[in-house]
C-alpha cells in the first residue's frame, strides 16, 4: 500500500469514528489523553439534560458531615419511631398473646380493641418512654456509624452493596447496648398495657417505666434488661443490614431513573418503605423469636425473688399486691408456673433453637405471626424516617453553608 492510501485511509477512519461517537452522544471534552493515550469522553449535554449528571456522577455518594448524619438521624429515626409506636404495640401483643383462641388475631380488630378497652396512653402507647429514651441515643450512634464504615469502606475499594450490608451490620451493633435495655422495657410494658389490665393478663403488672426498671433489676439482675440481647441483635442486624442496602440501591436506580439527585417526594417515600417493608418480612421469623424469649417465663429454678416470695407467703397479713408483682414478673420455675397456652414458653434463650419449638409447635404460620403489622410497621417507619433524614440533611447542610458565607464576609 502506497504512503498516498494509508494517509487517506487515516483520515478516513478519523473521520468514521467521530460519526460514531456523536451517534452515541459522546463528546471529548478536549483534556490531555490519559495513561493509554486516550482522550477524556463524557456523555452529550443533549442525551442527559442540562439539569442532569452522568450515571457515574448520580451513582457517588453524598458525603454529609457526620454531626448533621447523627443529628439528622436520630430526628429521623426517634419520630418514625413514636408516629409507628402503636402499631409495635399490637404486633407485640398479637406475638405474645397467651390465650387460646388468640384474642389479637388480625391488624385491624386488634387494633380496634385495644384502643376500645385500653386507651391510648397506656394501651396503644404503652411502653412508650422506654422506647423514645432508646430510639434517640441509638439512632443517633447508628448513623455516625453508619456513614463512617461505609465511607472507609468504599474508599478502601470494596464494592457498594458489600459496604451497605457490612455498614449496617456494624452501625447496628454499634447501637445495641444502647436500645436493647429499652428494647425490654418497652416490650414487657406494650405486652402489659396498664398498671392492673382486666382486660389482658400478660405475666406482667408495672406501674411504669422507672417501676418496671427496679423491679427488673431488684428481682431478676441487672442482666435481665439485656434478656433476649441474642435474639435481639440475630433479628435487628439482619433488618438494618437488608434496610440499608435495599435502601441506598433504591436510591441509586432512583437517580438514574430520574437523571438527578432530586429524586422527589414520592420516590423518597417509596424507597424508604419498599426498604423497611422486605427487610421487616423477611426477618419477621426472628422478631417472633425475639418477642417470645424477652416475654417469657424466666426458668432459673431458685431466685431472690422466688425466696423472697416464700418468705411472704409464710407471713400472715402481708401485701398481697406485692405477691402478685413478684409472681407476675415471671421469676417462677416452669414446675411451679403454668405455662402459657397461647404461645409456648420457650425456655431457651437460643434463637435457633427458638425456631425450632415454634417450628414444631405452631407450623410455619408461628413464624409469622404479627406479620401484617410488622410489614406495616417497618415501611412506614422506614419510610418517614429516610425522608425526614434526607431533608434534615439538606436543611444543615443550607445552613451550615450560608453561615460559613457570612462568617468569610466578617
Amino acid at each position: 500500500m502506497s504512503l498516498t492510501s494509508r494517509v487517506t485511509n487515516l483520515f478516513v477512519s478519523e473521520s468514521t469514528t467521530r460519526e460514531h461517537c456523536n451517534a452515541f452522544g459522546l463528546t471529548d471534552n478536549g483534556l490531555p489523553g490519559s495513561r493509554d493515550g486516550y482522550a477524556n469522553v463524557g456523555l452529550a449535554s443533549g442525551l442527559t439534560g442540562s439539569d442532569t449528571m452522568a450515571p457515574e456522577t448520580l451513582e457517588e455518594e453524598g458525603r454529609p458531615r457526620y454531626s448533621h448524619a447523627m443529628i439528622a438521624g436520630g430526628i429521623g429515626g426517634t419520630t418514625g419511631d413514636l408516629l409507628m409506636h402503636s402499631l409495635d404495640t399490637v404486633k407485640t401483643r398479637q406475638q405474645g398473646d397467651p390465650h387460646i383462641p388468640p384474642k389479637y388475631t388480625t391488624m385491624s380488630s386488634s387494633y380496634s380493641t385495644i384502643f376500645r378497652q385500653e386507651g391510648i396512653r397506656r394501651g396503644l402507647y404503652g411502653g412508650w418512654l422506654p422506647a423514645l429514651l432508646g430510639s434517640f441515643p441509638g439512632t443517633i450512634i447508628f448513623f455516625g456509624t453508619y456513614e463512617y464504615s461505609k465511607r472507609h469502606m468504599i474508599d478502601f475499594g470494596i464494592r457498594p452493596q458489600v459496604a451497605y450490608l457490612t455498614s449496617g451490620f456494624l452501625a447496628d451493633f454499634a447501637a445495641s447496648f444502647i436500645y436493647v435495655p429499652s428494647e425490654v422495657l418497652k416490650t414487657r410494658l406494650q405486652l402489659q398495657g396498664r398498671h392492673n389490665n382486666p382486660f389482658f393478663k400478660s405475666g406482667y403488672n408495672y406501674k411504669g417505666t422507672v417501676h418496671a426498671a427496679r423491679t427488673i433489676v431488684k428481682q431478676e439482675g441487672f442482666s435481665a434488661l439485656y434478656y433476649g440481647y441474642k435474639a435481639t441483635i440475630f433479628r435487628d442486624l439482619p433488618f438494618s443490614a437488608l434496610q440499608f442496602t435495599f435502601y441506598e440501591q433504591g436510591q441509586v436506580w432512583s437517580r438514574l431513573w430520574m437523571r438527578s439527585r432530586d429524586i422527589g417526594l414520592p420516590l423518597e417515600l417509596l424507597t424508604g418503605a419498599v426498604a423497611g417493608g422486605l427487610a421487616g418480612v423477611i426477618t419477621c421469623p426472628l422478631d417472633v423469636v425475639k418477642t417470645r424469649i424477652q416475654t417469657q417465663v424466666n426458668p432459673s429454678s431458685e431466685t431472690p425473688a422466688k425466696q423472697m416470695l416464700a418468705h411472704i407467703q409464710s407471713k400472715p397479713g402481708s401485701n398481697s399486691s406485692l405477691k402478685q408483682q413478684i409472681r407476675s414478673i415471671s421469676t417462677s420455675s416452669p414446675s411451679t408456673h403454668t405455662p402459657r397456652p397461647g404461645s409456648v414458653n420457650l425456655d431457651t434463650s437460643s434463637v435457633v433453637t427458638g425456631l425450632k419449638i415454634i417450628y414444631k409447635t405452631e407450623g410455619l404460620a408461628g413464624w409469622f405471626r404479627g406479620v401484617g403489622p410488622r410489614f406495616v410497621w417497618t415501611s412506614v417507619q422506614s419510610g418517614c424516617m429516610l425522608f425526614l433524614y434526607q431533608n434534615l440533611l439538606r436543611q444543615l447542610e443550607i445552613y451550615s453553608q450560608s453561615d460559613d458565607e457570612t462568617e468569610s464576609v466578617l
